[in-house]
């Protein structure tokens, strides 16, 4: 059993309640939007991020039907998100299954991506707490931001350490920062902890991204998407940022330039890549991590020694060591 099946069954018949109030929510009277959905639910993928409300909640006092709604909320606007993303990158597969607009059309998987959010917007209203309404609104917005942020920055080349740090802040943290304080927020916890608690899910998010960025310098057939398709789509990552800032290595000049490129070929591609493994940016972003999960220790280590704060630890864990 892994770290996360751990986790997994020490909650399952939340994730239960959570999984059967997502079914309940998206359900229609309309046929073609039922087989999409339940076709789409077929596979959840890990949950981490509901998974992060459920916990918060058990750490704060206890799950109630507030917290099963705002788990539910956070994950089909998740959800939402990641299907208007396959629309925009022409995606046609995910988890190894066909992507909605793959099956279907584009203009389907907007509509459905739109169903999704609205019935986040719903659930969140369910729970009756002003607080969760305007987290998981608010989430909306600072997602939309972050990912228009990281194609300006592409566009103009802005590619420096700190502007990279602040796209995956907005675009991947938030929405585990939201994961805390949604989960809070249920069980009314002090503001106070819900506080430590967001440093603690924002440092989990830069980690989550970084890790899935390092993946991008590897051939594996388990992460699902080819190496270098990051750079492909204008995207700097950690582990070549921090080599290109090094202007003591060999050829410095010549891969900022060739970095600046508007379009790279696979050839172009492999070279920085090559580069960025060469020449430790690979064992920087690992030290970055480290830093952060220490950071986020002395954090929760402020709260009882519990199974659910080794849960957290855990999680952390999990997500700097996983393959996909």
């Amino acid at each position: 059993m892994t770290v996360l099946e751990d986790i997994q069954h020490t909650i399952a018949s939340e994730l239960s309640q959570l999984n059967e109030c997502m079914t309940e929510a998206l359900s229609t009277s309309n046929e073609l939007m039922n087989e999409i959905v339940g076709n789409y639910l077929k596979t959840k993928g890990k949950q981490i991020r509901p998974i992060l409300v459920l916990l918060s909640a058990k750490l704060f006092g206890g799950i109630t039907d507030a917290t099963i709604d705002a788990a539910a909320s956070i994950e089909m606007l998740h959800n939402a998100s990641l299907i208007h993303d396959d629309v925009v990158d022409d995606t046609l597969t995910r988890r190894s299954r066909p992507t909605v607009n793959a099956i279907w059309d584009n203009h389907i998987a907007v509509l459905v991506g739109d169903f999704f959010v609205s019935s986040s917007l719903h659930k969140a209203v369910a729970t009756g707490d002003l607080r969760i309404i305007d987290t998981i609104s608010h989430l909306g917005r600072i997602l939309s931001l972050g990912e228009i942020d990281q194609i300006n920055k592409a566009r103009y080349h802005d590619i420096t350490e700190e502007s990279y740090l602040e796209i995956i802040g907005s675009k991947t943290a938030s929405l585990f920062v939201a994961c805390i304080k949604m989960g809070g927020y249920s069980v009314n916890a002090s503001d106070e902890d819900i506080e430590r608690m967001c440093r603690f899910a924002q440092l989990f998010g830069l980690c989550f991204q970084i890790r899935d960025d390092i993946f991008d310098y590897f051939e594996d057939s388990r992460v699902g998407k080819p190496t270098g398709n990051d750079l492909r789509e204008g995207k700097i990552t950690l582990p070549l940022l921090h080599v290109l800032s090094i202007d003591t290595l060999p050829h410095h000049k010549e891969m900022n330039e060739l970095v600046r490129n508007d379009e790279l070929s696979s050839e172009q591609i492999a070279t920085l890549i090559s580069y960025a493994r060469e020449f430790g940016g690979i064992d920087y972003a690992y030290d970055c991590m480290s830093r952060f999960r220490d950071e986020a220790v002395e954090i929760i280590s402020h709260f009882p020694d519990t199974e659910i704060r080794r849960s957290f630890i855990s999680l952390f864990d999990f997500i700097i060591a996983r393959h996909n």
